[in-house]
């Protein structure tokens, strides 16, 4: 993956780790902390969803939805985790 590449999908991480910790009502780790799960979730997202098919089309805003999908679920995992 080229340097450019990894700089937009970190931006977008930003974007959707800040709008996961919106989403996910009464939960997250502060404004750093969820948009370094947004980074992490656009990651896994950038490699799971294209496993299995998943797309929503092309574009930034599909690119959105899918990091802050990615990030909203190791959000969730994350709540998991930490209350076992």
């Amino acid at each position: 993956m080229a340097l450019q590449s990894l700089l937009i999908i970190a931006l977008i991480g930003a974007i959707a780790g800040w709008l996961a910790g919106l989403l996910v009502d009464g939960y997250g780790f502060g404004l750093i902390g969820n948009i370094a799960v947004g980074i992490l979730g656009a990651f896994i997202a950038g490699l799971l969803f294209p496993m299995f098919g998943l797309a929503l089309g092309g574009g930034i805003l599909a690119s959105i939805i899918h990091a802050t999908i990615g990030a909203v679920i190791l959000l969730l995992l994350l709540r998991l985790v930490r209350r076992a």
